[in-house]
């Protein structure tokens, strides 16, 4: 492998181009074989995902129903009624914290659930485009590197710029990201569980209109702190903070009315806790807003439906990718002729789309059979559809 190295005549960008020799039909054949591997293994993988993923949606859709059936709807939150102890209840309030969260250095204090203090830092930025072609027998690949400067919450390693020199960054940050979390949340008489306050994760921004710069060397600008000498025009290393906010506790002359939550979960005392089915899974819900039992466990459905549709997808996409790895070591047999490598290709994609729709719908009906046999044999009846479609395609005298 030879490398050529240029400058462009900006020094935040330049182009690196490496040579290698074409490979060879053992090289290439050689790589196959551990593509096929690969394959093989993301193959058996997307059995074992599609399988779990429709048992898992079942089982989750039998819960929701379930849950529907038990659940009472509190009268009050204000007081806690016995008769209703172990039950899975359903109540609406506006949450309420026991004391405010704070971050005394910026001078921020909140009646929330939780603060979260975002730090960012202005740091170089490494962008890598490449193009690969072939020149006189060797595969040349040209990358063009470019640097710019960016806040970034996260720390670059400059290190692996392809060209540290004149982009280096500091190692570390000097201020912390940082989330607080209130110990004991409340709606009316009753306290939820950590499981509940989890769930709260509807950060706002927090404006800083109304604070003051809380130090000298610390800048206000909008809605952010800056640990610069301009905020206008920042050097690499400088830091800014950035304050947000989930589940407003209480009314607040500048945040508005507190924040009210939806939930659903077992009361166990005066506190909100997850609550068994019988399918062995775990009800604990909590949504945004003022919802019936009904619209709860509807959204609920609703999610269920759209997580399993995007596990079925990533199944197929892995059954895809799997038979498209298996498969390859054709396209490298007959790699040498353009044409008909093309038309190779064409079949094998078509052979691995057919194939990937035909076995996930077989999957899918074999996760649904011992549950619902009917959908199963409607399912199973639907994968030869793929096939057929396939066959009808082959010229007729390829079939005899």
């Amino acid at each position: 492998m030879s490398k050529n190295y240029s400058d462009t005549s900006n020094r935040k960008e330049h182009v690196r181009i490496t040579t290698d020799q074409q490979p060879g039909f053992l090289e290439r054949l050689s790589e196959t074989w551990g593509g096929m591997f690969v394959g093989l293994m993301t193959f058996l993988l997307s059995f074992y995902l599609i399988f779990t993923n429709e048992g898992r949606a079942l089982r989750t859709a039998t819960s929701l129903a379930e849950g529907l059936s038990l659940v009472v709807p509190l009268n009050t939150i204000h007081s806690v009624a016995p008769e209703n102890d172990g039950k899975l209840v359903h109540l609406i309030g506006s949450l309420r914290t026991s004391k405010l969260l704070s971050d005394p250095n910026y001078g921020v204090f909140i009646p929330a659930v939780k603060l979260k203090r975002q730090v960012e830092m202005y740091q170089w930025v490494e962008s890598e485009e490449s193009r690969e072609y072939t020149e006189d027998g060797q595969v040349k690949t040209e990358r063009r590197y470019s640097y710019n400067t960016e806040w970034k919450s996260e720390i670059v390693n400059s290190r692996n710029f392809d060209r540290e020199i004149g982009h280096k960054n500091p190692s570390a940050m000097a201020v912390e990201s940082f989330t607080a979390v209130a110990p004991f949340v409340q709606i009316g008489r009753f306290f939820l569980s950590a499981g509940l306050i989890d769930k709260i994760d509807n950060f706002k921004p927090l404006s800083l209109a109304h604070m003051e710069d809380p130090h000298v060397d610390i800048i206000r600008r909008g809605d952010y702190f800056y640990h610069s000498e301009n905020p206008k025009y920042p050097e690499v290393g400088d830091v800014r903070v950035a304050f947000s906010y989930a589940g407003l506790s209480g009314d607040d002359p500048n945040l508005g009315p507190a924040h009210v939550v939806t939930v659903i979960a077992r009361q166990r005392g005066d506190q909100l806790v997850p609550y068994t089915t019988k399918a062995g899974d775990t009800l604990l819900l909590l949504h945004h807003g003022d919802f019936t039992a009904e619209e709860v466990f509807q959204r609920e459905h609703q999610s269920n439906t759209m997580k399993t549709w995007g596990f079925r997808g990533a199944g197929w996409m892995a059954m895809f990718v799997g038979i498209n790895l298996m498969t390859r070591i054709l396209y490298t047999l007959v790699d040498w002729f353009p044409v008909f490598r093309d038309l190779v290709n064409i079949g094998l994609k078509a052979f691995a789309f057919c194939v990937a729709t035909s076995l996930t719908l077989l999957t899918i009906s074999a996760g649904w059979l011992f549950y619902r046999p009917l959908w199963a044999l409607a399912i199973g009846l639907l994968a030869i559809v793929p096939v057929l479609i396939a066959r009808t395609r082959v010229p007729p005298k390829k079939q005899e």
